[in-house]
């Protein structure tokens, strides 16, 4: 008998050229599932917080993204750059996250990003710096 988290990975297949990385979270996204997108994250992977903080916990990167994802409003994204050194890729793009949220209010959250990704043995890419602000300034908590 098949457990439904072991059919999970079928649904979503993880990229295995740098370009499918932003579809393949994307739709992932979409899903609803949280898990369907933590598993784009290599175990080592790090999460920077809007007030700069480094985080390492995938609990605490889950519940972050996890709030994203259950406002139930679409991720758009535009790649502007992919660059790819050996098993390496960084990608610059701007997302956003806009419309009536579950409680009726507006939702406007977006930011021009600066991700890094690693292919791994196993020849998938995941994240290892999921970097959403880019370049801005970050305030303290």
């Amino acid at each position: 008998m098949k457990s439904d988290t072991k059919q999970m990975p079928d649904s979503f297949p993880l990229p295995t050229k740098p370009e499918d990385i932003i579809p393949s979270l994307v739709s992932r996204f979409h899903s609803g599932d949280v898990r369907n997108q933590m598993a784009m994250y290599a175990p080592d992977a790090v999460f920077i917080a809007n007030d700069g903080r480094t985080i390492t916990d995938h609990a605490e990167i889950a519940a972050i993204i996890g709030r994203d994802i259950k406002l139930g409003l679409p991720l758009k994204t535009n790649v502007r750059h992919l660059f790819v050194a050996g098993d390496t890729a960084q990608i610059v793009l701007d997302w956003s996250i806009e419309g009536k949220g579950p409680d009726g209010q507006d939702v406007r959250l977006g930011g021009s990003a600066c991700d890094i990704a690693r292919r791994g043995a196993d020849g998938f890419w995941r994240y290892i710096i999921d970097n959403n602000q880019g370049t801005a300034v970050r305030q303290p908590a």
